[in-house]
């Protein structure tokens, strides 16, 4: 028998002009603008330029609707925060941002293509060498095993081959530029690499043992142990090989790319400062003119006197109502979008003003989320929204919004002192330290601590990391 229950519930629901607002929160002034002309492409309700004042009857009209706008974005942020850390926040080191790959596209590739007519195939052999220079990754390596190529060719081309054809091939593309394309792994990148250059040199044969032989050993450093089992007495000979191998590209394919694109960052906001007193200001990109058309204006005032019994008037009506309500939400948003970029920037001045005024790093006050997020009685979300994806122009650099948070660490004299501060020690002493004897992370610890600063050593570990340092043992030179 079945039952019925009821069940009382309460979902916050969000307005597309909220949704909007938050959209337009996140996205950085670099791409304001072509959101912008998207924006006047869809709606002709929406112009440049500036804002005529509307009568009082157009202003009623739609004042009761944009009193709801903010209602419940700061919720739906709260909610949507989860998915987002921040350095202080308990952001995870892992989620450091790595630098966006320049995309390859298919330039590396007709490079690679055009080398192979050099090589005078026939027709059969031409697909083999197309499906294996097709198997190359935009960084200039072979992944797929020989043996899954073979397969392939077999079923998506009906071309039956064999490893041993497939190898041989394989080496002649080998020779083509840049060095070290088509290598399976690192140490044939290297290989390959070595064997262009002059066989005569004694560093370039031993610089090829190395990789040869002793490839283990050399990518964790151990050079006493290469040392011995090459019989190698001449140290300077060690030295100057494995100067050589540092110096060849881990990453060919990175070469194949002629249209690389160089990414240039618009700061948001510009602060100056105009005789110890700080003034910020948004960069105009972000305050664009923009106007509801006043023509449509007219049009729906015209049309909504008219005889509304028409069924084809009605929709017109409904058509041009719903640009100006499209037109109208997009203004308020930027003007949203506005206001609170400039409330959480001043927010982070006043809360770093000594910082403002030199930009002398040892005065970063430990900073994170919250702080800011009180200051400017807003959710952590939308600041963190803010902060990630913002920078701003001062006298002595751009830097973005997120360089400014910091987690606290304690001193023997009990006061706080920024995360940022103890990196740049950390990092001194690191770029000071003997590289043939390089500081462990106990030394390095015991080091932080004579100077003051209260650190376990997995902090030490986790600091380095984020500064992409590597462990000792990786860091030791002859």
């Amino acid at each position: 028998m079945q039952k019925l229950t009821l069940s009382q519930s309460l979902q916050q629901k969000l307005s597309p002009q909220q949704i909007q607002f938050i959209k337009l929160l996140q996205v950085p002034t670099a791409e304001l603008e072509a959101r912008i002309e998207e924006e006047l492409e869809v709606n002709p309700a929406l112009e440049e330029g500036k804002e005529e004042k509307e009568s009082d009857e157009q202003t009623d009209e739609y004042e009761e609707e944009y009193d709801t706008t903010n209602e419940g974005i700061e919720d739906y942020l709260q909610d949507d925060y989860a998915g987002y850390k921040m350095q202080g926040d308990g952001r995870n080191p892992d989620e450091e941002e790595k630098e966006s790959p320049i995309s390859m596209g298919k330039t590396l590739h007709e490079h690679l293509i055009s080398q192979l007519g050099y090589l005078k195939l026939d027709e059969r052999q031409e697909i083999l060498g197309r499906q294996l220079i097709g198997s190359i990754d935009s960084d200039g390596y072979i992944r797929r095993e020989i043996e899954a190529i073979v397969n392939d060719l077999a079923f998506s081309q009906g071309v039956e081959t064999d490893e041993e054809e497939l190898e041989n091939l394989l080496y002649k593309i080998q020779n083509f530029d840049p060095a070290g394309i088509g290598a399976r792994n690192l140490q044939e990148c290297l290989s390959l690499q070595l064997e262009r250059k002059d066989d005569d040199n004694e560093v370039v044969q031993v610089a090829q043992r190395i990789i040869d032989s002793c490839f283990n050993e050399f990518s964790k450093k151990h050079y006493d142990k290469i040392s011995r089992k090459l019989g190698l007495e001449d140290e300077n000979l060690l030295r100057e090989a494995i100067y050589l191998i540092t110096k060849l590209n881990p990453k060919p394919g990175g070469t194949g790319d002629d249209v690389a694109k160089t990414q240039y960052i618009i700061p948001d906001f510009i602060l100056v400062n105009n005789d110890e007193k700080l003034e910020l200001s948004l960069n105009s990109r972000n305050a664009p003119q923009l106007k509801v058309s006043r023509s449509y204006s007219e049009m729906l005032q015209a049309y909504d006197k008219s005889n509304k019994k028409d069924k084809k008037l009605k929709e017109t009506v409904s058509f041009i109502k719903q640009k100006l309500d499209s037109a109208k939400w997009f203004i308020d948003a930027i003007r949203q979008r506005q206001q609170t970029l400039l409330n959480t920037m001043q927010a982070i001045i006043d809360f770093q003003y000594e910082y403002f005024l030199e930009g002398d790093e040892s005065k970063l006050r430990p900073m994170i989320l919250k702080d800011i997020a009180e200051r400017i009685n807003m959710d952590i979300s939308t600041v963190s929204r803010v902060a990630s994806s913002k920078s701003v122009q001062t006298e002595f650099g751009v830097f973005p919004l997120k360089y400014f948070f910091s987690e606290g660490i304690s001193t023997e004299s009990g006061e706080d002192v920024s995360s940022r501060e103890v990196k740049n020690k950390l990092k001194s002493f690191i770029e000071a330290e003997d590289k043939s004897k390089p500081l462990s992370d106990e030394k390095l610890e015991k080091a932080l601590k004579e100077c003051g600063y209260n650190i376990a050593r997995r902090t030490v570990a986790k600091y380095r990391e984020q500064l992409n340092i590597p462990v000792a043992r990786l860091r030791k030179e002859l």
